[in-house]
């Protein structure tokens, strides 16, 4: 599933195949930039915004994609063969020829888009109009755990999980990190904002930033020191909690625009329960607090 780390690793792979050099070939497969040619162009870099893609090129043009859930960018070797998907999920490949005169002598490559739910070409100028709504991002240069805090206690009433998934508060969590970070605080992601305990409230944006960075440069996202199980809760329905045995729960919880399953343990994490009325007290707490 594509959260913040997932991208920044994407955005890793599409600069160092394509930046500083110039496309050979663009082929945006969506009826509105079916005519666009991009060929001739350089690549200028190709940089992440939480969970959103921005590959910038000659002329002042950025091309924005987001991964929503099932998207994904792949890099192609010229001998190799697509496996990303069927060709009619592919909505953009772009390429780039070897270039034997540079120091690093890089081969030539080729990089597909599939499943892109959002797919679109602007002015550099105008990345704001995609991007300038998020909040401070986790991975990028612009993290402010400050500010990311205020954007997330504006709304005190709101549950904790619906507003670590709102990219307008901090970019770069998706529902495996609100799952697991909910767990790490010892709460539930029904827990009103305003009702978490004040030393968790502080650590809040420090440890989403560590498991974040923690996982940008992994293959497999881990959030445990557990040797064969890399996550405490997502995922993990009726299995046993790895802190205290009890068995994990899973219930839809809504982000304002989809219900996600959200994991959580009713014995390690304090808080409501899910159907809990917005701002009632909490119905569930913890038993015994692990000191692990």
């Amino acid at each position: 599933m594509p959260e913040g780390d997932t991208v920044w690793q994407a955005a890793r792979r599409l600069h160092t195949a394509l930046a500083g050099r110039t496309l050979t070939l663009s082929d945006f497969r969506v009826p509105k930039y079916a005519t666009v040619d991009l060929a001739g162009r350089p690549v200028l870099d190709v940089t992440p915004r939480g969970k959103h893609l921005l590959a910038r090129v000659g002329g002042d043009l950025t091309i924005h994609t987001h991964l929503g859930m099932e998207g994904s960018w792949k890099v192609y070797a010229d001998d190799q063969r697509w496996t990303g998907g069927p060709a009619h999920q592919i909505r953009v490949v772009l390429a780039v020829a070897p270039d034997a005169e540079a120091p690093d002598a890089r081969p030539a490559r080729t990089a597909v888009g599939y499943r892109l739910p959002v797919l679109e070409l602007l002015r550099t100028a105008d990345e704001g109009r995609a991007v300038g709504h998020l909040g401070p991002d986790l991975l990028g240069p612009d993290w402010d755990p400050d500010r990311a805090l205020a954007n997330l206690l504006t709304d005190p009433d709101r549950a904790l999980g619906e507003a670590l998934l709102d990219q307008r508060n901090l970019a770069g969590i998706g529902n495996v990190y609100k799952s697991e970070l909910c767990f790490l605080l010892r709460v539930t992601p029904w827990l009103p904002v305003g009702a978490l305990p004040a030393e968790h409230t502080a650590q809040l944006p420090v440890l989403a930033k560590k498991l974040l960075e923690a996982n940008r440069e992994r293959p497999i996202r881990r959030t445990t020191g557990h040797r064969g199980q890399d996550l405490f809760v997502y995922g993990r329905a009726r299995r046993p909690c790895l802190r205290c045995a009890t068995p994990i729960r899973v219930a839809d919880q809504g982000d304002g625009s989809r219900e996600r399953p959200t994991y959580w343990c009713p014995n390690c994490q304090a808080g409501p329960a899910p159907g809990t009325a917005r701002g009632r007290p909490s119905l569930y707490r913890a038993q015994h607090r692990p000191t692990n």
